[in-house]
């Protein structure tokens, strides 16, 4: 089996339908962790919200299976430490890039280039009987070409300039999720994990809107809360704290079309 340049095991497909689904699978059948899970193409990909995430070959599409030792309050933070791993990833395989990209981050975890999305991440996770975690970090990266999406704008590398295959870039995502797991610490770490996804998401005062169950919440983008939540200041002025919710920013101001 291959392995990462850190020596994580790749099992490599050519087609699967979930890179997260078959990680997972694997996991609960008692497969050792770490093991990244990458496929040339899904035929089921999955994003937030049960949206769909349209998966040919020539992007990147895989999933990074863990096992930890940590409170349940505390595992939604692995989308911020796969946001901020997949932001210094993508970094290095264009560092030879001028002017660099500009990356930011949308809570929780979109990688944005100019608005437009670039990258998915999706994170899950179970309790297991010994009260471990078992999680799998899905992780999709637009390379050669950039999914069709009605609802938001959406870019890849190749169309800035920078070129990589699929397993390359897990190359150098592999190290930079490993470098990222080792500061959050289980969640101990997490204040520079907040600390470094701050250095990149959108400026703050970016309006915004939050999809939140039937709420539609208006305002502007006022950081992160000590744990992660969203803080959105409303326009009555008041900060609201939201834990989960559906992100769109209000690109019109920003002379963009609607991302989400």
């Amino acid at each position: 089996m291959k392995l990462t340049p850190n020596g994580i095991p790749i099992l490599e497909l050519a087609e699967i339908g979930s890179t997260n689904a078959e990680a997972m699978r694997l996991g609960l059948a008692g497969a050792a962790a770490p093991l990244w899970v990458r496929a040339e193409r899904q035929l089921a990909g999955r994003g937030r919200s049960g949206r769909s995430w349209t998966s040919e070959p020539g992007n990147h599409y895989a999933s990074l299976l863990i096992r930890l030792s940590c409170a349940p309050a505390v595992i939604h933070q692995l989308s911020f430490v796969a946001a901020v791993a997949g932001v210094a990833a993508i970094q290095s395989v264009a560092s030879a890039r001028t002017p660099p990209l500009d990356l930011r981050l949308k809570w929780p975890n979109d990688i944005l280039v100019d608005g437009a999305k670039l990258v998915g991440i999706l994170p899950e996770s179970t309790i297991l009987p010994d009260k471990s975690v078992l999680a799998v970090i899905g992780i999709g990266i637009n390379l050669s070409h950039a999914p069709d999406a009605v609802d938001r704008a959406t870019t890849c590398l190749a169309a800035h300039g920078v070129g990589v295959t699929p397993p390359a870039m897990l190359d150098a995502l592999a190290v930079e999720m490993s470098r990222a797991l080792r500061l959050w610490g289980h969640g101990g770490g997490f204040a520079a994990i907040r600390a470094a996804w701050l250095a990149r998401s959108l400026a703050p005062g970016t309006a915004m809107s939050v999809h939140a169950g039937r709420d539609k919440i208006d305002g502007t983008f006022g950081g992160l809360d000590h744990d992660g939540a969203l803080i959105l200041r409303d326009h009555s002025g008041y900060d609201r704290r939201l834990t989960f919710g559906d992100v769109t920013v209000n690109a019109a101001e920003r002379g963009q079309g609607t991302i989400d």
